[in-house]
């Protein structure tokens, strides 16, 4: 049953706006946003320029005129991005933290399939979402998550040296004079330094094994005063962790200091339940020191866990984890961090397949980032709803706050009339939120 907005519903989503528009400053963008913004969280095969205009405007002699407005906004106007994610972020952490703090900051990256050669930053490379090599953008990610919820915070767009050193080519996408090439851990980097400075609340950083691989990455982390669960691979090598805490024994790969554990010393976790096949392993724990890439330690004394999984079904280890936390953290809270990472994968699913994340056919480097905040904000006030409706005393729809209403789908507005500004919306709104049966993440 869709979950019609009543006027408290409808109230909070002016309100959401005008603190977008608080930041936009200007009265025509945020008319634009607004505009924009119900563009991608209503219906439509395609959400980009074009055709949200040609939704938004009854009047086909009007189209015309309302898709210059939202072109020059998502690719001409000069509004903060970085400022616009960060209220958008607040906004919803506000809601969604009545109902569980904070605990993990995932870094991912996502795949854009696209066609042709023009797009900012695309080229054939290789994505996990197409599983092999072929002609995409790439982005990087920072997602917050509860224990009930996740939320995207912030993006920023991949550029390869090909366009990254190309002046042509930046000159044709808008890419500003102070864009250089960055790898990927470079903008993972960026991001969570950001977020640390704009003081959202701190959690541990989750990300596979490209990232966790990199000991920089993790120093990085460490460094800005928060920990780390990250997937490394197999032939990383370690030493042995005394009880003291610093190095014992040889130097040994992952994989190999595993295959002197015994099958006993696997025990299974399940980090998620309430699903109709709750997930699942066995796992075993060390304490080690890892290696720098030249075999030294970066310090005598700094030991890590060592998680090491061995999935159901398989009679041998198959994942490894290194994580920063406290000597005294339990084995179940220790795993269950670290499997929080799936749900990087459902906020990809959500933005593609709800918001329009990937439907942005423009070529300049504004106007991606531009795009991709407003999809933000989207998922934003669509969480913080969720969050609300689903939260202690908030009416008959209400769980406890460990149910996890996110791993069903991402409720869609429908709407009849776009907003102008902090217009009424009332009558003009149906979210349909999520039912009781949750997908397995």
């Amino acid at each position: 049953m869709p979950y019609e907005m009543n006027a408290e519903a409808e109230d909070r989503l002016t309100g959401f706006l005008d603190v977008i528009g608080g930041v936009l400053a200007n009265r025509k963008r945020k008319a634009s946003f607004a505009t924009y913004a119900m563009g991608l969280l209503g219906e439509g095969d395609r959400k980009s320029v074009e055709p949200i205009a040609a939704r938004a405007v009854g009047d086909p002699e009007g189209v015309n005129a309302a898709h210059q407005r939202l072109l020059h906004f998502i690719a001409d106007s000069t509004w903060s991005d970085r400022s616009v994610r960060v209220a958008a972020a607040r906004y919803a952490l506000s809601k969604v933290t009545q109902r569980g703090a904070v605990e993990a900051w995932i870094i991912d990256d996502t795949g854009m399939l696209k066609q042709g050669k023009h797009s900012v930053g695309v080229q054939r490379q290789y994505t996990g979402s197409a599983g092999k090599i072929t002609n995409c953008q790439l982005a990087v990610s920072l997602s917050l998550a509860t224990r009930c919820d996740h939320l995207p915070v912030d993006f920023e767009l991949y550029l390869p040296r090909t366009w990254a050193d190309d002046r042509k080519r930046r000159a044709e996408a808008k890419i500003p004079r102070q864009i250089r090439f960055r790898t990927k851990i470079e903008l993972a980097l960026q991001m969570v330094r950001a977020a640390v400075n704009s003081d959202l609340p701190r959690g541990v950083v989750l990300a596979d094994s490209f990232y966790g691989d990199a000991a920089h990455f993790r120093a990085e982390v460490r460094a800005l005063d928060l920990h780390y669960a990250v997937g490394v691979s197999s032939n990383i090598a370690v030493w042995r962790a005394s009880k003291f805490g610093g190095r014992t024994g040889d130097r040994i790969g992952v994989a190999g200091l595993a295959a002197t554990i015994p099958p006993s010393s696997f025990h299974k976790v399940t980090w998620v339940e309430g699903t109709k096949a709750p997930l699942s392993g066995r796992f075993a724990v060390r304490r080690v020191v890892p290696c720098h890439a030249d075999g030294t330690p970066p310090s005598e004394r700094e030991a890590i866990w060592l998680v090491i999984e061995m999935e159901d079904g398989k009679g041998e280890p198959t994942k490894y984890y290194f994580a920063s936390l406290p000597r005294e953290t339990k084995r179940k809270a220790l795993i269950r961090i670290i499997k929080q990472r799936w749900r990087t994968e459902r906020v990809y699913q959500d933005l593609k397949g709800e918001l329009g994340f990937d439907h942005y056919e423009g070529r300049s480097f504004p106007g991606w980032h531009h795009h991709v905040s407003v999809a933000i904000c989207c998922f934003a006030f669509v969480a913080a709803e969720r969050a609300i409706a689903f939260s202690p005393g908030g009416g008959p729809t209400a769980r406890a706050p460990e149910f996890d209403t996110s791993r069903a789908p991402l409720p869609r507005l429908v709407h009849h009339h776009p907003p102008r500004g902090g217009a009424s919306l009332r009558g003009a709104v149906a979210i349909p939120l999520p039912g009781l049966s949750s997908a397995t993440p």
